[in-house]
């Protein structure tokens, strides 16, 4: 779990409007999406060890981005490179649910997450309330959400629905930060970070929603 932080520049030369942006934004998150689940398909016999060794070149994969941000068309490939590992590192989690409680558990998380983004998005473009005041209070609940998941590894001291909760809790409230920011023209970011920005904030709710729907399924069975 982890969150791309903001950046400056231009997203492309030129001006761009808002929709403009935003349809950018959406457009490079959705095919980054597609090509996470293919690689989470191709890979879905994989190793927990070998998918955990993807996540951190996924990681090493966002400062790529940046340092190549001055290049667009660099910086998107880097981005579906990021996004195949992206779904190498979480082939094993979704093979996990598949088998022990079958694909409509990793269906309903996946289009509940679909859902949820499209309505964060629209509360965002819709109202004028600017979520961007809130983006210390966000920034400083994911510090604390990760400290408290890294302590919680080690003494247990946390229910792992608890913790998927305050997961959902607190990228919902991000999701809306960065969404303002496209709204208001993206803060200097280029089209590709806001994409990262957005796809992060997918896939921590996903995970989060994969692992409620599964203990929910477990305790119907």
């Amino acid at each position: 779990m982890y969150q791309s932080p903001s950046q400056t520049g231009a997203a492309f030369p030129g001006t761009v409007s808002t929709a403009g942006l935003l349809g950018q934004v959406l457009g490079i998150t959705g095919i980054g999406f597609l090509i996470t689940a293919l690689a989470a398909y191709l890979f879905r016999d994989l190793s927990p060890g070998l998918g955990f060794i993807a996540f951190i070149a996924a990681f090493i994969l966002i400062f790529v981005m940046h340092a190549v941000r001055s290049n667009p068309q660099t910086a998107l490939l880097v981005f579906y490179a990021f996004t195949f590992l992206e779904g190498i590192g979480i082939a094993p989690t979704i093979q996990r649910y598949n088998i022990a409680l079958g694909p409509d558990v990793v269906f309903n998380a996946a289009a509940t997450t679909g859902f949820g983004m499209l309505v964060l998005g629209g509360v965002a473009f819709v109202f004028s309330f600017d979520w961007r005041r809130l983006s210390g209070i966000a920034f400083g609940l994911l510090i604390a959400l990760v400290v408290v998941g890294i302590i919680s590894i080690f003494t247990h001291f946390l229910h792992p629905g608890t913790y998927a909760w305050l997961t959902l809790g607190v990228f919902t409230l991000i999701t809306l930060v960065d969404f303002s920011r496209i709204r208001a023209g993206g803060g200097g970011a280029t089209a590709v970070e806001l994409a990262v920005s957005i796809y992060l904030d997918a896939l921590n709710i996903f995970i989060a929603l994969l692992q409620l729907f599964g203990m929910r399924s477990s305790r119907e069975e």
